[in-house]
């Protein structure tokens, strides 16, 4: 019985020539959903590339060609929440333009009676209202102030874990919390304003 090695898979070298064919459209949906400015999203898949022209040689073929560019575009666009967000820190946390109405009983906690979440009706898959609730959720999210929509995003478009987005846009977990806790709030409030 003749012993049998696993012989590792040879990795394809990465194809730049192709790779606007190939990737350009993909990374720029991924990136307009985070960024919401067409042509900064635009330039970050430019840098994108021209970052991976450079570090060619660290690509080791452990992932393939997407997700390699895909992880470069990210950290790319976590540099720009962090511009964005940089000194505006104490401010937004605290405040917004147009922040949300108490919705809730100070002596309970619980939602007032005229702010109680209502049902917005997704109860069947229908495409076409979905298409619309998305286009009206990233026209509510562009509303939200940077800092806001890069710890909104981060956390619940790229499922990062909260350690990672604090250390990232340099928050602590008590901001983190304060920022999720209002974003979701206007969000909500701004959905159940455009969308009911």
């Amino acid at each position: 019985m003749m012993n049998e090695q696993t012989i590792p898979p040879v990795h394809q070298p990465p194809d730049p020539k192709n790779w606007v064919a190939m990737y350009a459209d993909y990374l720029f949906a991924y990136t307009i959903t985070r960024i919401q400015d067409e042509e900064q999203a635009r330039d970050l898949v430019q840098e994108t590339f021209l970052a991976g022209l450079q570090g060619l040689q660290k690509y080791a073929g452990k992932s393939s060609e997407r997700t390699w560019l895909t992880g470069i575009l990210k950290n790319k666009i976590i540099d720009v929440y962090r511009k964005k967000s940089s000194g505006l820190k104490t401010q937004e946390i605290n405040t917004a333009d147009g922040e949300v109405l108490d919705f809730f009983n100070g002596t309970d906690g619980h939602w007032k009676q005229e702010h109680r979440p209502q049902n917005f009706g997704l109860n069947d898959f229908d495409p076409l209202a979905n298409k619309e609730l998305n286009q009206v959720l990233q026209r509510c999210m562009r509303k939200l102030p940077a800092l806001w929509l890069s710890v909104f995003t981060m956390k619940h478009m790229d499922d990062e874990e909260t350690d990672v987005v604090c250390a990232e846009l340099r928050i602590s977990s008590a901001n983190f919390w304060v920022i999720i806790h209002r974003a979701k709030l206007n969000l909500r409030a701004c959905l159940q304003k455009n969308w009911m």
